[in-house]
């Protein structure tokens, strides 16, 4: 049975000290594990931020992952490839270690450039975020708050979270069009059967496989 060495990531530490999301992680992997007979030889827990091209000299676990995995000879495995980052330069870096990753949520056969290009996604999404969290903002000052001052510390967080309300709405009136394709489908043919059908994603483009697992996800967090 071959061995794989996991890492599991939160970006702060009140995210560490209570276990959020490393729990969803941890049993992720294990799934995937059983799934694709893989041996947990052992697990890297961080609690730092992904972000950055050099956050590798802040991520003293990740790179004790990688000494283990060279060691072990087998590849390290994520939940979610945003565990390791959503920059794509980092993931260049990681790469040219010559140690290989496996993306749970993408399956134990995408290789090194699949893996790239959701880099690339994932990096445009966040870029995404922060022109929608921008233009909340903006929003919000328009309606009279003045950043700046003490109570721009009230009007981000709502920013954010009317970001993440739009986000959400989209997700849930795309999902029923998910839910009455063909069960069994995977995340590409939905992608290639809402681009037929003419349903533009939120940001008006065409959809991926990568796009698809995020309203899925982000549809099951809401608990659809």
């Amino acid at each position: 049975m071959p061995k794989i060495v996991t890492y599991l990531r939160v970006s702060t530490d009140g995210q560490g000290r209570s276990g959020l999301g490393l729990e969803a992680q941890r049993e992720a992997l294990v799934r995937f594990a059983s799934a694709e007979a893989f041996d947990l030889a052992r697990e890297f827990v961080e609690v730092e931020t992904g972000k950055g091209a050099d956050a590798l000299e802040r991520r003293p676990l990740l790179r004790q992952a990688l000494d283990e995995a060279r060691r072990l000879k087998c590849a390290i495995a994520v939940a979610k490839l945003d565990r390791l980052s959503r920059d794509v330069h980092f993931i260049s870096g990681l790469m040219a270690q010559r140690v290989p990753f496996v993306v749970a949520e993408l399956g134990p056969d995408v290789d090194p450039f699949v893996l790239h290009l959701y880099a690339v996604l994932a990096e445009k999404e966040r870029s995404l975020i922060s022109q929608r969290t921008k233009a909340a903002l903006a929003a919000v000052k328009a309606r009279g708050v003045i950043l700046g001052n003490p109570r721009l510390a009230e009007a981000q967080p709502k920013a954010v979270e009317a970001v993440k309300a739009e986000a959400n709405a989209f997700a849930a009136n795309v999902r029923p069009i998910l839910d009455s394709l063909p069960p069994g489908m995977s995340a590409n043919a939905m992608a290639k059967e809402l681009n037929a059908r003419r349903v533009a994603t939120a940001s008006g483009g065409r959809w991926s496989a990568s796009t698809v697992l995020r309203i899925l996800r982000r549809t099951a967090n809401l608990g659809s």
